[in-house]
């Protein structure tokens, strides 16, 4: 079981674990042990979570989401198996806990009159400014 928060908890059957090499410097180490962790949760199917928060789960997984509705995990910081696997697992629970926060909705507002008078007095003034930097024209009928 890997605990989300109060209300959400992740079945074992939920999560499966692929150990690979890990990429970087670790010397003969990095050649011989699989350290790092490929953790992958099957979310699409998953009963934990409700609809909205697969949706919003879809939406900052981003590439990590699969076609077939998994969220892959890739660990690979330390040397250690076990360390690199708490890791993965904390990112997907971050990941989650993330995903059960709705978003406050946005309110439409309108500027205020003086507000709107202030910008464009402001662009008015600006473009004045830029007039001012044009050619001087040489000829003077006198």
């Amino acid at each position: 079981m890997l605990y989300v928060s109060d209300t959400i908890s992740l079945h074992e059957w939920e999560l499966s674990e692929h150990f690979t090499r890990s990429q970087g410097p670790g010397g003969q180490n990095v050649n011989k042990v699989s350290t790092a962790v490929e953790l992958r949760f099957e979310a699409e199917r998953s009963p934990s979570l409700t609809d909205s928060v697969k949706r919003r789960l879809r939406r900052l997984a981003g590439r990590r989401w699969t076609q077939d509705g998994a969220v892959v995990i890739l660990a690979q910081e330390t040397r250690s198996q076990a360390r690199n696997r708490e890791l993965a697992r904390e990112r997907l629970a971050e990941l989650i806990r993330a995903a059960t926060v709705v978003p406050k909705r946005r309110i439409a507002t309108r500027p205020t009159l003086g507000s709107q008078r202030r910008r464009l007095k402001a662009k008015t003034e600006r473009g004045a400014i830029k007039l001012l930097r044009g050619k001087i024209d040489e000829r003077q009928d006198d």
